[in-house]
């Protein structure tokens, strides 16, 4: 089976965080100069760049997971990508209906904006987007799975925003796909102090925030065709499936 290239954590600018360079269409380019097959886009706690993120993705023969990263009630960070746009839109109005009414304070934080193809603002986001939903991990790994997506815990590694450093481990029964390493470290060495996830999968990604770090951090998917159920088999090492970092 080919291998697949793939950087599933990619912010637009539409997150505060995310410089204003990173429009869906620069993602797409630089993300297909940069080799990659796949990207994942994962803007705080919104969905709303993901369809036209899709958009240039197909046009540029790179596959494009569409979802969000989801600050949970407990500030620790899951990526969480959906196959249709039902599912998406579900989701989306799931965030809208759990994030709090804290408004953005752009000065802070930057701006918080949604662009169409032809580079125009149609919307801009009030609320601070990275809050903490008023949902539990295990809410949203519940609500997530309903929609038949992708539960992924962000950066595990890290010291803040991971599961790991909110609750100290992951929990042995919450229901997740995979987990995702930072570029500070190595499956090998993650596993060397924390065994119980060895039968877990790993995935590598950049979490982009600018131009130049997309594709700083990958991994590949070792799929027979690029879909979003090829790329869940692979997670769940299924019928010769894998990922590679």
């Amino acid at each position: 089976m080919p291998l697949f290239k793939a950087d599933l954590h990619i912010h637009t600018l539409l997150s505060p965080c995310g410089d204003l360079d990173m429009t869906p269409d620069e993602i797409v380019r630089l993300a297909k100069e940069r080799g990659l097959s796949i990207i994942g886009i994962t803007d705080h706690n919104t969905t709303k760049h993901g369809k036209l993120t899709r958009e240039y993705g197909a046009q540029a023969g790179i596959f494009v997971l569409t979802g969000a990263e989801v600050t949970t009630k407990e500030e620790a960070h899951c990526l969480a990508f959906f196959a249709s746009d039902e599912d998406l839109d579900n989701f989306e109005n799931y965030l809208q209906e759990n994030l709090p009414d804290i408004l953005n304070d752009v000065d802070k934080f930057g701006y918080q904006v949604q662009i169409d193809r032809e580079q125009n603002i149609i919307y801009e986001e009030p609320k601070f987007l990275p809050s903490a939903l008023s949902q539990t991990i295990e809410q949203v790994a519940e609500k997530v799975h309903a929609l038949n997506g992708l539960l992924i815990p962000a950066h595990i590694d890290r010291p803040r925003y991971s599961i790991p450093s909110q609750l100290g481990f992951i929990p042995f029964d919450l229901n997740t796909d995979a987990v995702e390493i930072s570029h500070n470290t190595t499956r090998e060495v993650y596993l060397s102090k924390n065994k119980y996830l060895k039968q877990k999968t790993f995935i590598q990604s950049s979490d982009a925030h600018y131009l130049h770090q997309i594709g700083s951090a990958t991994c590949c998917f070792n799929i027979e065709t690029l879909s979003f159920e090829e790329i869940r088999m692979a997670l769940h090492q299924k019928d010769g499936r894998s990922v590679v970092i």
